[in-house]
């Protein structure tokens, strides 16, 4: 929510434009609309101090230097299981299966101990489906366990490297993404170039009203009307 951020510092803060503008990653075209009123939307501003993404201490920085670059809070760490098997909610754990078959089929060096800790399931029924004599191994289809939402890509990636490493082979890179992240910074970009152009055609709107507006009101303006 970077414009609704922007719109809070500009009504409570004394900071540059250009300072707002780096903070929120937006440009200073955009943070001058905002400030003008003349952005297309009408942003409600959203406290990034509440939101414990700057101090009040940051801020006043920044007001008593425009030169200063203000510096984003940390947010706090993830709390991580460290032990024990991972809890999978219910209308999950169906797909259990189907993501251990992926995985004995994808990355066989994997250890049934890491597979049982990543997917949170048991040895026993990872044997069962490695052995094909698990009750519903007519029913289990092999499918990518991130897809599933059974674990994140950064574990997974994580458990591959760490098994390749053991086993002495090189882990496999995975390219899945790469078009897509492409074509998501791409369009990233478009949009952001976009808000910029219709910021600055507000801004050159608004700038050529209120020079026509004084031409009409200045009396010694070759426009003035005769009699």
């Amino acid at each position: 929510m970077p414009h609704a951020t922007a719109s809070w510092l500009v009504d409570n803060t004394a900071l540059s434009f250009d300072q707002i503008a780096e903070f929120c990653g937006l440009h200073i075209l955009e943070v001058q609309a905002i400030a003008d009123d003349t952005a297309g939307t009408k942003y409600t501003g959203r406290d990034p101090v509440r939101a414990h993404e700057i101090t009040m201490e940051e801020i006043h920085k920044g007001e008593a230097n425009p030169d200063y670059r203000l510096k984003m809070l940390k947010g706090p760490e993830p709390v991580r299981r460290t032990k024990g098997p991972r809890y999978t909610p219910v209308s999950k754990r169906q797909d259990k299966p189907d993501g251990i078959a992926w995985i004995l089929r994808n990355h066989p060096e994997i250890s049934d101990g890491a597979i049982g800790k990543l997917i949170g399931t048991t040895r026993t029924t990872i044997a069962a489906i490695r052995d094909r004599t698990h009750w519903n191994i007519s029913n289990i289809v092999s499918k990518d366990p991130v897809t599933l939402g059974l674990c994140s890509q950064r574990e997974l990636d994580a458990l591959v490297a760490k098994a390749a490493k053991k086993a002495g082979i090189e882990a496999p890179a995975d390219s899945r993404l790469d078009g897509d992240r492409e074509a998501l910074i791409e369009e990233l970009r478009r949009e952001r170039d976009d808000a910029a152009r219709r910021a600055e055609e507000a801004l050159n709107s608004q700038s050529e009203l209120i020079s026509d507006v004084a031409k009409v009101l200045d009396p010694f303006s070759d426009n003035k009307g005769h009699v």
